[in-house]
């Protein structure tokens, strides 16, 4: 499923970010504080951009809230802030008027009768609506059809009100109905696609699902901005997308260390190597990939398809530079030869 089903797949326009149709795929996170706590939610909200969020949401439940979430809109600088609205009408247009760049509506708790206003009031002041469709949401267990037809039937009022300013997603706990889903709702609608699996969990089975679910969408080329759903700190949830971006090849911008398992015929300490030198890259953004081989049964080959690759022996390891044999280094100064390419790739 490489191929786009729509020949002209809709592009929008958040804040300064630009979503859909080939552009970067955005991560996207929420905020956890209580939205009437300013200076706290303003706090994660700053700790979410350092980290490499994209797009933050941040729930609107009461007026108390939506008094406080304008400041919070102000104050947050360049960043899109995201409304996330259930249940009230009020709720969204008053966080429409308040600045937000978009709202996530769940029109499952949405009444329908709202939405012609929701939807001026989005055109009036050129903010994007999220069609969110949760199964969480329904009473009853929904099918992947359903949850198809219940999307496209929300998506049409939107679009017989002249409104394509969209993006929509669907999404479940299990891994097999989301990758399902989104893979028809791929097909189905040309618009930007927000995925993830929602109610992951918490610790490493939830990190493990999560990556399962988004990084097969975003290996067929589904997705257009991502969340992961974690159960804690949402900093997490960033720095997860990070790693699922460039596991998929949709972040090139970063060094990929190969390394291998290791085993009786490894000659070298790879553990600390690779550790050190992991530290050493960690900060730079810009493609590269290095091969740290414990011997030669793999070393060969992964060296040559490397930026910098170490193939190493009993006493003396084999350094490519290029994919190509550059020269013989004793193994005690691996780590300082690698070292010295990367602060020479760096500056160059």
């Amino acid at each position: 499923m490489k191929e786009n089903m729509f020949m002209d797949r809709k592009t929008i326009k958040i804040g300064k970010l630009f979503l859909g149709n080939n552009h970067p795929v955005r991560i996207q996170s929420m905020t956890n504080t209580k939205t009437t706590d300013v200076d706290a939610t303003l706090r994660q909200i700053f700790m979410l951009s350092q980290a490499g969020c994209d797009l933050i949401r941040v729930s609107v439940p009461d007026k108390a809230s939506l008094i406080q979430f304008k400041e919070i809109v102000s104050l947050s600088g360049d960043i899109p802030i995201i409304a996330d609205i259930h249940f009230d009408e009020q709720m969204a247009l008053g966080a429409i008027k308040a600045g937000a760049a978009k709202i996530r509506l769940n029109p499952s708790n949405m009444p329908k009768k709202a939405l012609a206003n929701i939807i001026a009031a989005a055109k009036e002041k050129g903010t994007i609506i999220r069609i969110g469709v949760n199964r969480g949401s329904f009473n009853k267990k929904m099918s992947v059809e359903d949850l198809i037809s219940f999307t496209k039937e929300n998506i049409k009022v939107l679009e017989k009100e002249n409104f394509y300013n969209i993006v929509v997603s669907i999404k479940t706990s299990d891994i097999k109905s989301t990758i399902e889903a989104n893979r028809l709702l791929y097909k189905e609608m040309p618009y930007p696609i927000h995925i993830g699996l929602t109610e992951a969990g918490y610790g490493d089975f939830a990190e493990i699902k999560s990556s399962i679910a988004i990084g097969s969408l975003l290996s067929d080329n589904i997705g257009d901005t991502i969340r992961v759903s974690l159960t804690g700190n949402p900093i997490n949830e960033v720095h997860l997308a990070k790693n699922i971006l460039r596991a998929t090849g949709k972040n090139l911008e970063f060094v990929d260390i190969i390394s291998c398992p290791t085993c009786a015929r490894t000659e070298i300490d790879i553990v600390n190597i690779v550790k050190e030198m992991k530290e050493y890259v960690a900060d730079i953004k810009k493609p590269l990939k290095i091969a740290i081989m414990g011997c030669i049964v793999n070393g060969i080959g992964e060296s040559g398809d490397a930026d910098f690759g170490i193939c190493a022996g009993k006493n003396n390891s084999l350094l490519f530079i290029s994919g190509k044999p550059y020269k013989y280094i004793d193994n005690n100064s691996i780590v300082k030869e690698l070292k010295h390419l990367v602060q020479k790739f760096t500056q160059d």
